[in-house]
């Protein structure tokens, strides 16, 4: 059965979930150990700078999704974002990373957050067909990314 929770009260797939982020988006972490990662990302389950919700079914992770307080190093003046989103492979098509999308956003406005923000190099397409705009493209880690942002 599927379950959408915050990882703080599955604290056991933290270390799982931060390893995929650290694999999938591996070239934001070139500079910090995978090691180093798990250890920012369960600290920040519990001081809100990577607040995560997961989706589970059963004991097996499926995704999860981030409210961060910075996630572009370059641009300190915007935030929060929706980051880390990411879901299994073989989970996809289910609208789950709808789900951990609106459950971040959803959160976010009842915490009193206008603006969303967030950062992707592949799947703008995706974002602007949920809401989101584009503010600017830049080139980051070696990519053309897509700055973009959604009104609450």
């Amino acid at each position: 059965m599927l379950r959408v929770d915050w990882l703080e009260n599955q604290m056991h797939h933290c270390d799982t979930m931060a390893e995929r982020l650290y694999r999938q988006f591996s070239y934001e972490y070139a500079g910090q150990s995978l090691a180093q990662w798990q250890q920012e990302f369960a600290a920040g389950q519990f001081d809100g700078s990577w607040k995560s919700l997961i989706v589970t079914d059963g004991d097996r992770l499926l995704g999860g999704a981030a409210l961060a307080q910075d996630d572009l190093s370059s641009r300190p003046d915007l935030g929060p974002w929706l980051a880390c989103v990411l879901v299994a492979p073989e989970a996809r098509g289910q609208g789950l990373a709808a789900r951990l999308i609106e459950g971040i956003c959803g959160h976010a406005r009842d915490s009193g957050i206008t603006t969303l923000y967030l950062h992707t190099h592949d799947k703008s397409d995706y974002y602007a067909k949920r809401g989101w705009n584009v503010l600017e493209r830049f080139n980051g880690w070696g990519k053309e990314q897509w700055l973009m942002s959604r009104e609450l």
